[in-house]
């Protein structure tokens, strides 16, 4: 048995699988099931990642690499056109929980006076946006599930102005591969095109019928039922266009880029 073989040997191979399978996500969906079946063996995604699993670097390597497949299968399955489920005012989760890497007395108080929207990248129209030009924009309002990576959800209601119109009337070009965000509170994310393009990605401005409170994003923050809750900027104070893959603060971090739900 030479070096390599003794190291495979002391892995905890089941760990290893069970991050893999974590890493994959949940496979709720027929198609993801099937295609699930057949990856989920250590030999199966080794081979799809390249990696080698003989050390404790190469397993992080090997996991990094099944993340990004990840990301790829979820792109694969998502379908740009299938809603997620909606829900009455009577289910609506009060309180809304708050959650972000610092305390609730830590969100930023952004000033609706001097704020000002900046647009980036691969967008033709208006540069710079004030809080009241957003606040004309059409309207539209969902009361959809915030799903959080770290096991719970809860269901809001959410108002402001359908994201694919507003990409499309700023002159965004919507044949890029990905859209941008950097934050108030430093966080920056990034999602794919067709999610931001998806009917129910909204960029809201309200929070149960009032102005989104500083604890849930002020002055605005995307709204993705089709995504778990970190791929939700908040506090946003600069949208990018770009074919540039832009990461993100979780993301950087060894989250799924993805980020589906």
């Amino acid at each position: 048995m030479n070096t390599n073989e003794r190291k495979i040997v002391t892995l905890d191979r089941a760990a290893i699988l069970t991050d893999a399978r974590r890493e994959l996500g949940k496979l709720d969906m027929p198609s993801r099931r099937l295609f699930g079946k057949r990856l989920l063996t250590l030999g199966g995604l080794s081979m799809l990642t390249g990696c080698s699993i003989t050390d404790e670097a190469s397993v992080n390597t090997f996991l990094t690499a099944v993340s990004r497949l990840n990301d790829r299968v979820q792109a694969w399955l998502f379908d740009p056109h299938q809603l997620a489920p909606t829900y009455s005012e009577a289910q609506i989760t009060r309180p809304f929980p708050f959650n972000a890497f610092y305390s609730v007395d830590e969100a930023p108080v952004v000033d609706g006076g001097s704020y000002r929207l900046k647009l980036s990248g691969l967008v033709t129209g208006q540069r710079v946006w004030t809080l009241p030009e957003l606040y004309t924009l059409p309207h539209a309002e969902q009361i959809t599930r915030h799903i959080c990576v770290e096991g719970w959800s809860a269901i809001g209601r959410w108002g402001g102005t359908p994201f694919a119109g507003f990409l499309r009337r700023v002159g965004a070009d919507t044949s890029a591969k990905y859209v941008g965000f950097r934050c108030a509170d430093d966080y920056y994310e990034s999602i794919d095109m067709a999610t931001a393009l998806h009917p129910q990605t909204l960029l809201a401005f309200d929070y149960d019928g009032e102005r989104l409170p500083a604890k849930y994003g002020y002055p605005m923050k995307l709204r993705m039922p089709t995504k778990l809750g970190y791929k939700n900027p908040k506090h946003i104070v600069e949208i990018f266009v770009t074919n540039t893959y832009p990461g993100g603060y979780w993301v950087d971090q060894g989250y799924n880029w993805f980020g589906g739900s």
